[in-house]
């Protein structure tokens, strides 16, 4: 079963980069180009599995990452100084720049919307109250890509012990979706790695994972890490408080 991701919860590959850079903790003008393409393109066998609508600017952007490193890697010139800038390289740091500049703006933008709705609370009014569906919970990006990332290790450590077999699975994802809300709801905490076995099958590993990223979409769940690295918790979020129509008026005697 071909499993595709028609969803804006992965960025785009600036998204990673910058996630790559800020989990080195380096300045972004000083990307360790040689250890961030290894990460990247480990990343990508990930979201090539999951067949994402715009893997193709994660390879894109892969390929522009291993010419460099490639680059730095051939033996230079003697009579050829050593702070000569890369243009591949400083072409990148730019862009990389551009987008953390407008990156931070638009979190700086979307916090102030959260602190301005709870300054001014929306006033009830005398129309019908129309009430929505589940509320759409923005995955942010050290949370879903700590989730590919986990993914990623999970994958290596499975095709250390053994090949990659081809097992076609074609559980359905809405039956993943079910089977992992149930269970977190059932336990109140379940570890990300505890929903994948040794020997499930790739395809089915991708569904659960698919799940897992609808049902924080969805609000239904949340996920917490403590700190880089460890394991990553799934646990329900609180169900939205009920909306409460306000009274309608009783007509007064004529």
């Amino acid at each position: 079963m071909e499993f595709r991701v028609a969803t804006e919860v992965f960025s785009g590959p600036m998204d990673l980069l910058l996630y790559l850079v800020r989990k080195h903790e380096v300045d972004v003008a000083e990307v360790p180009i040689a250890k961030i393409a290894e990460e990247f393109v480990a990343y990508l066998d990930v979201l090539e599995d999951l067949a994402i609508d715009q893997v193709g600017e994660f390879v894109e952007l892969a390929s522009v990452l291993l010419e460099i490193k490639a680059r730095a890697l051939v033996p230079r010139p003697e009579e050829q100084p050593e702070e000569t800038v890369e243009p591949a390289r400083e072409d990148l740091v730019q862009r990389l720049l551009e987008y953390k500049q407008y990156r931070d703006a638009a979190v700086m933008l979307e916090d102030r919307a959260r602190q301005w709705e709870l300054r001014f609370p929306r006033l009830a009014t005398d129309g019908p109250v129309h009430r929505s569906g589940p509320v759409e919970v923005t995955i942010g990006e050290v949370q879903v890509w700590d989730l590919v990332g986990a993914l990623s290790r999970v994958l290596r450590k499975r095709e250390r012990r053994k090949p990659r077999q081809i097992v076609q699975d074609d559980t359905p994802i809405e039956v993943h979706i079910e089977r992992v809300g149930a269970l977190v709801h059932e336990r109140g905490r379940v570890a990300f790695s505890e929903l994948l076995e040794e020997d499930m099958p790739r395809s089915r590993i991708m569904g659960i994972f698919l799940a897992v990223l609808e049902l924080v979409r969805r609000g239904r769940l949340s996920t917490r890490q403590e700190r880089l690295f460890d394991e990553i918790w799934l646990e329900p979020r609180p169900a939205p408080a009920p909306v409460v129509e306000p009274a309608t008026p009783s007509a007064e005697p004529s």
